[in-house]
Formats: C-alpha cells, structure tokens, sequence
C-alpha cells in the first residue's frame, strides 16, 4: 500500500482543468522538464487578428446589466457599512480625548468603559467581516460567478474559431 501525504490528493496537474481561474500566461514557469531543469515556455506563434479582443469581451461584460447589478449590491453593503464603522471608530477615540472620566469610569471591577467599548471595536470588526462574507455568498457570488464563466465561455468560443480558421 502506497502512502501519500494528501496535498494532491484529487487534484490533477495545473492546466489540465480548463477554468477561468487558470492562468494560461503563467503557465510553465518555474516548473521543472524532468530533468530538474526549469522550463522556459516557448513564446506563442503569431495568429491572425482574432475578432474580438479580450479586452473587447471584458468590457462588454462590464457594461453588462449583470455586471452592473452585483456591483450595485457590493456597493449598497460596502458603503453603509465603512460608513458605520468608521462613525463607531471615530466616536471611540473622540471619546477617549474628550471626555476621559467617562471612560474611565469603572462598569465592573477592574473593568472600565474604555475596555469595554475597545473590546467591542474588536467584537465589531468580526461582527462585520461575518456579514460581509455572509452578503458576498448569499447576494454577490453567484452572479460573479456566472459572469466569469460567461466570459470564459465567449473565449473559448473564440478560440474554437481561430483553431477551425487554421
């Protein structure tokens, strides 16, 4: 029985998944040729003008409604919420220079407000990390990801047709 350490376990080489997240222009540096040798990946042979760029595709991506609508919601969470933080984060401090017998002032035993409310400013950070993250996957990711599968579908499309013009 063959022992293995898990770090590739089910996952195959780079490149062999076509992804979108794959990097096709960094593919090949740095990996070794066998020999322990790196490889130096050969520059691409000259092709026709394709039809359309990748910039071209990009861009109409980006004046897409489905586009614009996942960056309307990241927009309609983001700005509120540094809004709010960072009123509760200057509130903080202009507390704590302007009006120290406030926070000095003890809630329990040793514990004073100005303890509290910096643990809370700890608690706060989370609290809005956990929400963004929870807004990101319930409202955002999956229409980013279908528009990043859209655009890798329109590409390679367009490689199809630049192989059969060959």
């Amino acid at each position: 029985m063959e022992k293995h350490d898990g770090r590739d376990a089910g996952r195959s080489r780079p490149g062999d998944l076509k992804d979108p997240w794959y990097d096709e222009l960094a593919s090949g540096w740095g990996e070794l040729d066998g020999t322990g040798a790196p490889t130096v990946p050969a520059a691409p042979a000259p092709t026709a003008a394709p039809e359309r760029s990748a910039a071209d595709i990009y861009l109409e991506v980006q004046a897409s409604a489905a586009f614009q609508e996942v960056r309307r919601r990241y927009r309609r969470f983001v700005v509120p919420a540094v809004i709010a933080f960072f009123t509760w984060y200057v509130a903080y401090v202009v507390t704590a220079t302007t009006a120290p017998d406030l926070m000095a002032r003890p809630v329990h035993g040793a514990v004073n407000v100005a303890m509290v409310a910096g643990l809370a400013q700890f608690a706060t950070t989370f609290l809005l990390t956990w929400a963004y993250a929870r807004h990101a996957r319930l409202r955002r990711d999956k229409a980013a990801l279908d528009l990043r599968w859209a655009v890798f579908e329109q590409k390679r499309e367009q490689e199809l047709r630049q192989g059969a013009e060959r």
